[in-house]
């Protein structure tokens, strides 16, 4: 399954020649131009990253940049901010609400391709296409989903990215920092409980066949997910 792309950008050209450049790569490309209409295409399936651009009718794309960070199942998507603002203040303004890489406009197709590719990596580490399969729980990340034999399991785009993260990198213990950098990313300013509120929705997502036991707690250090129970 192609990597989903949101381009909101309100000059027709542009974007025409984003979605372009963007499908010639193998991405799955979803047009918006202006504020509202890129909050009606912010559902599931969520994109893998939003290019962003800084003017927008309806609002800005720092008022955008804002409302995606600040909810629970948009946060974690990288952000690319697309501008004809060159300024250190404009960029540094930009990075500080929650983007993670700014282009400034005119740019190269070539240079953008190679921005994403990079922030894709960067903010996604365990952004592996292979399935991983432990115990019968199968996780698929192209398709995005997550199974146990023919059943299919439910859970948030948090949970799946912490139970991937969980299952390419079994027998090792992490703390609640170092889980909230490799699933949160480093640019999401949350409180360390949150990694015990999303473990518990993982457990009850994964508890079919006693899945939930695989998430250990070690006690005073963080969680280690073991097929040894």
């Amino acid at each position: 399954m192609a990597r989903r792309v949101l381009v909101v950008e309100d000059e027709a050209p542009i974007r025409e020649m984003l979605t372009f450049v963007l499908d010639q790569h193998g991405y799955q490309a979803v047009e918006a131009e202006d504020f509202d209409e890129a909050l009606q295409q912010l559902t599931e399936p969520y994109p893998d990253l939003v290019l962003l651009d800084w003017m927008l009718p309806g609002g800005s794309g720092i008022q955008l940049a804002k409302k995606l960070k600040k909810d629970e199942f948009t946060r974690q998507i990288p952000i690319i901010m697309l501008t004809a603002r060159g300024e250190e203040e404009d960029k540094i303004r930009g990075l500080e609400v929650g983007a993670d890489d700014y282009v400034t406009k005119p740019f190269s197709p070539r240079e953008l391709m190679a921005r994403i590719k990079a922030v894709i990596r960067r903010v996604n580490p365990t952004g592996l296409d292979e399935q991983v399969e432990i115990q019968g729980l199968r996780l698929d990340p192209v398709s995005h989903r997550v199974t146990c034999g023919d059943d299919a399991l439910e859970m948030g785009p948090t949970e799946f990215k912490l139970l991937h993260f969980f299952m390419t990198h079994p027998e090792r213990v992490y703390s609640r920092e170092q889980l909230l950098d490799q699933v949160w990313g480093t640019n999401i300013y949350v409180e360390d409980r949150t990694v015990d509120v999303h473990i518990r929705r993982l457990r009850k997502a994964i508890e079919t066949n006693g899945h939930d036991k695989m998430i250990q707690t070690v006690r005073g250090a963080g969680y280690r997910f073991s097929a040894r129970i």
